[in-house]
């Protein structure tokens, strides 16, 4: 399934000057994931979770959430429902230049 992407008129300025060779790698699929948190836990710890447990994350309930690209982050955001699906409204990005020098 294809996530929509919804470009502003800046974006579309940009991506007309990127430099022709960039066009090669336009098109290649990228996994994107989105980051809630993370925790350490010890093996013993691990082998005790079940259907109810909960783990604690180091992130707070109403920070923004990490989009990550390749090990990457190179947004942040919020959680949004969509039609009973859940998306991510982009709520601060890194800048096109350090995006581009991120996927090399």
């Amino acid at each position: 399934m294809r996530t929509p992407i919804h470009l502003s008129a800046t974006d579309a300025a940009d991506a007309a000057e990127e430099p022709q060779n960039l066009d090669m790698i336009l098109d290649l699929p990228l996994e994107v994931s989105v980051r809630l948190g993370q925790t350490r836990i010890l093996i013993r710890e691990l082998l005790r979770l079940d259907k109810n447990s909960v783990l604690e994350l180091d992130q707070g309930a109403d920070e923004a959430l990490d989009i990550v690209v390749n090990e990457s982050v190179l947004a942040r955001g919020e959680v949004v429902d969509i039609e009973g699906r859940l998306g991510i409204r982009i709520t601060d990005i890194v800048s096109r230049k350090e995006r581009v020098e991120t996927l090399s």
